[in-house]
């Protein structure tokens, strides 16, 4: 994973460069350069203001979350360093009110270090106001066990985000300083967090690290700094056996070292469930990590309330992703707020780049509908028209599925080079499909109008793309190929009705798309094939190789290489991958 590579102007200006870009995102904020302090332009004086902050790296944390709603201002250090108490010092000058300031950092030594002391210095210098400052620590990790924690106790990591918008949309109602500081601290005390990395992230502008996960490692615990984790797993698991892994550590109450939540495990908890990248995971895989968290939930009977994901505390360009729950309280529980009240001002508008949409509501279920029966899903009548031997045709089915298989390392990486790198998994995934087809008896050899109709049905569904859509379209007019070449009337294939129904479905095929021969596609050695039928298979399956070779010397006119640089093809010698598809097929049957 080429994690150490980056697009900036410089190292030692990213982080201005970085905020004055979120300033012209969003035009509500205003920017301190020299302090690298980010606040509301329009502050109402008389509610209390928040402020938040540290090492950056972490982005859209912390600055991505100032705005009507949540914070006031946020303290930017350099990438994974403290900002100093000067900067702090600032920041609370910029934002000062008559309501009052609460102070808001995650539990790294540096930033408590410097964040307290200029909370200090603000109150030693103004005596009166000295009531009007308040500090909160949050600390949230799991991973490291209460003895090893000692007496610093949990890591910061991505719940403190959940802390700034309960206390920002709290404060944005107007309530006092001591009722945000109660609230606030409440429930920084029942999150927890534990993440999980593929890779270790790199910071900008330093040395290449020689510490790297094995292509079969992840770290549990990894912390947002490129700390490592308590345990490295080989081979990855799958999310099955992942996510309840990840659940225990926050969740059991048996281990004594990470019992930090009161879990009941009755099947009366309620929680938040936060999904955070750690900014280098997709979003198709981050969808996938909520699905697989909100099943293992419900099996634990643990009511999920609300579900937020999205990228919201990175490490930089980490590939991974953290999960945090955040325990509500019970109906019977004193001295707690209401988890109607906790919801809500998760729920309330927050006018940030930063914090992501959210249902407001607990997620459901979707109940799948019966598929309501239509002419097209009726099998459709026996046509009549037979291979002369069917055993012979399922055979060459078969090898021509199990010749595409073999081949998709090799047609993998001609589309890494060519296309997009998904060709030869495609090819692939619709000739296993049409195995289980021949398995399951749908395709015998018996009905050939009903054969190639089931062939392209598998080209639509299990290819997809746009393989799947030629190839279905040339299947599905090839059904029509045959039939109409058969005149409607039982009869057996014969090589005279096989060339009248290629050339009909590649002239409609040619109606669907523009590319011609030669183009660099499938379609080179299909018209090939198609072309020189009526000469003998074995003539018209050596023209499509020829021409599927040929490939490699032609400029793409259509399909995926149309977008790559003609000079790297011609470097390569890479032949088109589709159409090195159709050699495999041909030449196997």
């Amino acid at each position: 994973m080429a994690l150490h590579k980056h697009l900036v102007n410089s190292a030692d200006t990213l982080v201005v460069d970085s905020l004055s870009g979120l300033c012209a995102v969003n035009n509500q904020l205003s920017f301190d350069p020299p302090s690298k302090v980010v606040y509301k332009t329009k502050l109402d004086r008389s509610k209390v203001a928040l402020i938040c902050g540290g090492g950056s790296g972490h982005e859209p944390s912390h600055a991505g979350f100032v705005g009507e709603g949540m914070l006031s201002a946020a303290v930017c250090g350099s990438v994974f360093a403290s900002p100093n108490s000067s900067q702090v010092r600032r920041g609370i000058d910029l934002v000062e009110n008559d309501a009052g300031t609460l102070i808001l950092v995650k539990n790294y030594t540096g930033d408590v270090l410097n964040f307290g002391l200029a909370a200090e210095q603000y109150a030693a210098e103004h005596a009166g106001k000295s009531d009007k400052v308040k500090f909160i620590v949050v600390g949230d990790d799991v991973a490291v066990g209460k003895t090893q924690g000692g007496m610093v106790g949990r890591r910061g990591l991505a719940g403190v985000v959940l802390v700034y918008k309960i206390a920002g949309a709290l404060a944005a109602q107007g309530a006092s300083l001591d009722e945000v500081y109660k609230v606030a601290q409440w429930v920084s005390g029942r999150i927890g967090t534990i993440g999980v990395g593929l890779e270790h992230c790199h910071v900008p502008g330093t040395a290449v690290p020689s510490s790297h996960l094995e292509g079969s490692e992840i770290e549990i615990g990894m912390g947002i700094h490129n700390e490592a984790g308590n345990k490295r797993v080989s081979p990855i698991p799958p999310l099955s056996e992942l996510i309840p892994t990840l659940l225990d550590y926050i969740t059991s109450t048996a281990d004594a070292e990470r019992g930090f939540l009161p879990f009941k495990n009755d099947g009366k908890d309620q929680v938040v469930l936060l999904v955070n990248n750690l900014g280098g995971m997709s979003e198709l895989e981050l969808g996938g990590i909520v699905h697989a968290t909100r099943e293992e939930l419900g099996k634990r009977q643990i009511v999920v309330s609300r579900i937020i994901a999205g990228t919201f505390m990175t490490s930089l360009n980490m590939p991974g992703f953290s999960l945090s729950l955040v325990l509500l309280p019970r109906a019977d529980e004193a001295d707690a707020p209401k988890a109607e009240t906790i919801l809500s001002l998760l729920d309330a508008p927050a006018q940030t780049p930063g914090w992501k949409w959210s249902s407001g509501a607990p997620p459901v279920t979707p109940t799948p509908l019966a598929p309501a029966a239509s002419d097209s899903a009726k099998k459709a009548a026996a046509s009549g028209i037979a291979a002369p031997q069917p055993a012979d045709f399922i055979a060459a089915l078969k090898r021509a599925c199990e010749a595409l298989v073999a081949a998709e390392p090799e047609i993998t990486r001609m589309d890494t080079i060519a296309g997009d790198g998904d060709c030869g998994l495609t090819l692939k995934a619709g000739a296993q499909a049409v195995e289980k087809e021949i398995e399951a008896k749908n395709i015998t050899g018996t009905d050939l109008v009903a054969d190639v109709v089931a062939i392209a049905k598998v080209a639509e569904t299990a290819m997809g793309g746009t393989s799947g859509a030629l190839y279905s379209i040339f299947f599905s007019a090839l059904a029509q190929g045959i039939s109409a070449s058969a005149g409607g009337k039982p009869t057996t294939a014969t090589p005279e009705l096989w060339s009248d129904a290629l050339s009909a479905a590649l002239t409609k095929l040619y109606t669907y798309t523009r590319a011609r021969p030669p183009s660099r596609t499938l379609v080179d050695p299909l018209a090939a094939f198609v072309s020189e039928y009526s000469q003998g298979f074995a003539k018209a399956v050596k023209a499509a190789g020829e021409a599927a070779e040929h490939t490699q010397d032609v400029d793409a006119k259509a399909g995926r290489s149309a977008y790559v640089d003609a000079g790297v093809l011609r470097g390569e010698k890479v032949p088109d991958p589709g159409a090195w598809g159709v050699k495999t097929i041909l030449e196997a049957l």
